[in-house]
Parts: C-alpha cells; structure tokens; sequence
C-alpha cells in the first residue's frame, strides 16, 4: 500500500478537492436553494455529494492506477440555479435521477464521445462560459456587501 500512495499523491488530491469544493460549493448551494431545498436538505446533498465523489476517486484511482478525481460540474450547476426556480423538491430530484440514467447510459454506449467529436470545442467553451459569466459578474455586487467573504473564497 505505500507504494500506492505518496506525499504527492495525498498533497495533490487534497489541493484538488480543496480547489473544487470551494469554488463550487456555493454553486451547488444555489442550486438546491432555488429547488427549494432547507438548510437541512442541503447539508444532506453536499454531504452526498462529498461521499460520492471521495468514494468513486478512490474506487478509480486504486483500480486504474492513476490519480482519478471525480467532481460536480460547475457549469451543470450554475446552469440548474437558473432552471429550477419554479420546480419543487421532488420533481428536481426526479430529473436529476433521470439526467444521472441519460448521462450513465451515454457514456456507457460511447454516444458522448462520438457527438463530442463533432461539436468543435470552441462552441462547448463559449457555452460553458456563457453559463458562468453571470457568477463572475455578480462577484463584484457581492464584493461590495461581504468583501470578507468574497476575500476567504478568493484567497
């Protein structure tokens, strides 16, 4: 087993899970917010979130061999802050349920891959960034009200 894992290993999994969960974090908080969610339920969402993503990058990582981080999409949540005011709880859960079935199944056939090839990567970069600009605008709003905040994020 210490052949497995070293200083490097542990030190750069730990700076990529620090750099995910904190830049993400409030994403995903939005996001089960505008679904409605308490304060309760999204304890319990980043809680699974944070299990399912710790067990599946160890899973990968000791079955390939390789350093294998697994994470939340931030452009997935920052695109459900905007889709799910209006939907309830339950119904949420029910798409995200179905959209995990669609995602596993498209990358199970190879169907992901093969659209990917034929959709030019400037066109998915300036769809991400679409979805994302408004957080980065709104940053400096936020700077204005809780600068202290925004500063720990930053730092």
């Amino acid at each position: 087993m210490p052949k497995l894992i070293s200083l490097s290993h542990v030190t750069a999994g730990l700076v990529a899970v620090v750099v995910g969960v904190t830049s993400t974090v409030m994403i995903v908080f939005q996001a089960a917010t505008a679904a409605g969610a308490s304060p309760a339920q999204v304890s319990s969402w980043l809680l699974a979130l944070g299990i399912g993503m710790g067990v599946s990058s160890i899973g990968l990582s000791l079955h390939y061999r390789l350093p294998i981080l697994t994470a939340w999409s931030s452009g997935g949540a920052a695109f459900l802050i905007t889709s799910l005011s209006g939907v309830d709880l339950h119904h949420a859960i029910g798409a995200f349920i179905f959209s995990a079935i669609l995602m596993m199944l498209s990358g199970i056939t190879g169907f992901f891959k093969t659209m990917l090839t034929h959709i030019p990567r400037s066109i998915t970069s300036a769809m991400l960034a679409g979805i994302i600009l408004p957080f980065g605008i709104r940053l400096f709003v936020t700077l204005q009200h809780q600068f202290t905040l925004i500063a720990i994020m930053l730092f």
